[in-house]
């Protein structure tokens, strides 16, 4: 692939504007030599205004989303794009979120743009474990893990009972909900079932993935490595 295309598809600019940058000498290899738009150069040995360049497609990206920010490219308000780089949003293919997090819940969010990754995530088959942190406006009662866990629990106007989800008591008004289902605002309406309310929510976890300290707010691409955790707890 040209440099130019190169560059482009990874939105630093449209093909005429990367040209341009080229020609400015913004675009060198490791070594500080310039490139030129026709140059054959390996991926990890070109940097853009000093920089090394965003990892080509198959990027994902860890967000620790803050509260009030919205899963949405067009939605008002602050979207979670507008928390990455500008230049990620025109990256072709595109970088779309996987699932989703609704505008009061924090944590855990990824962004790639590798459909078949993405699909693999999210699909009911895969039984990643995904972990949220919810705090309460009532203490427990005592048998929210014995419920939870049945695989009996009705959400109001649904017609199939949830699988089984684990719960762990942190304190009287805190817990930790493992599930492996991705309903519409599951966890709060799980909480409502047994006759609470989540005051605040956080995902701390996907598969064997976590935050591992990124500050709210903040992101970071993700290595092989890092993707390999999130199917380290993947049943079989």
């Amino acid at each position: 692939m040209k440099l130019v295309k190169l560059l482009a598809n990874l939105g630093y600019g449209s093909r005429k504007q990367v040209a341009a940058m080229f020609r400015e000498g913004l675009v060198t290899d490791v070594d500080g030599e310039v490139l030129y738009a026709d140059d054959k150069v390996e991926h990890d040995r070109i940097l853009f205004e000093g920089e090394p360049l965003d990892p080509p497609q198959g990027l994902i990206v860890l967000l620790n989303k803050p509260l009030g920010v919205t899963c949405s490219r067009k939605d008002v308000g602050c979207l979670v794009y507008d928390l990455l780089p500008p230049r990620f949003a025109l990256r072709n293919p595109v970088l779309s979120t996987v699932g989703r997090l609704d505008r009061e819940t924090s944590g855990l969010l990824l962004f790639t743009d590798d459909g078949p990754l993405l699909h693999r995530i999210i699909s009911p088959k895969s039984r990643l474990a995904k972990v949220y942190e919810a705090t309460l406006a009532s203490d427990l009662r005592g048998d929210e893990g014995d419920i939870f866990a049945a695989g009996t629990l009705m959400l109001e106007g649904e017609n199939d009972p949830l699988a089984p989800a684990k719960l762990d008591v942190l304190t009287p008004r805190k817990a930790r909900v493992s599930l492996t289902e991705g309903r519409y605002h599951q966890v709060r309406r799980m909480f409502a079932a047994v006759g609470n309310h989540v005051e605040a929510l956080e995902r701390v976890s996907l598969g064997g993935l976590t935050l591992d300290g990124l500050p709210s707010g903040q992101w970071r691409a993700l290595d092989a490595a890092d993707i390999a955790r999130i199917f380290s707890s993947e049943s079989p």
